[in-house]
């Protein structure tokens, strides 16, 4: 069986999948999958936090992931570390507490070197993937952005 590949050879399942991110079952009308294009920064990270909120990490890795791959420049670090976090949540959520606390911890690492965004502190989401990466089951989600002060 050859695996499903993009036009630059990297890897893609063309499953559909499920809430936690899992490969279903294929069917007959099974398409190859359609990356969703990325949101607005102010949009992504609402959505993502909503998504997060309503426990659908792997759905908010996508929002994020989205932004992740149209970002040039410094910024860019601090999507794709947003982007780790949730797969790490989605790992806890799958049931998967090493490899929640593998990506928690390359989260935080990423999200050490990321600039900061209006309302984002990548220092403190570091700081909470390094406490959830201790304990992956905890079941609380971060909050990506701040509210503004006042």
């Amino acid at each position: 069986m050859s695996r499903d590949r993009d036009a630059a050879g990297r890897p893609r399942n063309a499953r559909p999948r499920d809430e936690l991110g899992r490969p279903m079952q294929r069917t007959p009308a099974d398409r190859p999958p359609v990356d969703e294009p990325a949101l607005p920064p102010a949009v992504a990270l609402a959505r993502a936090q909503e998504l997060l909120v309503g426990g659908q990490a792997f759905a908010a890795h996508e929002v994020l992931e989205a932004v992740w791959k149209a970002t040039t420049g410094q910024e860019r670090a601090l999507w794709r570390g947003l982007a780790q976090l949730c797969v790490g949540l989605t790992h806890a959520q799958r049931g998967n507490p090493a490899g929640a606390q593998s990506l928690l911890s390359r989260a935080a690492e990423t999200l050490d070197d990321a600039p900061a965004l209006s309302g984002v502190d990548p220092a403190a989401l570091a700081g909470w993937a390094r406490r959830a990466a201790q304990a992956p089951d905890a079941g609380d989600v971060p909050t990506l952005v701040s509210p503004p002060p006042g």
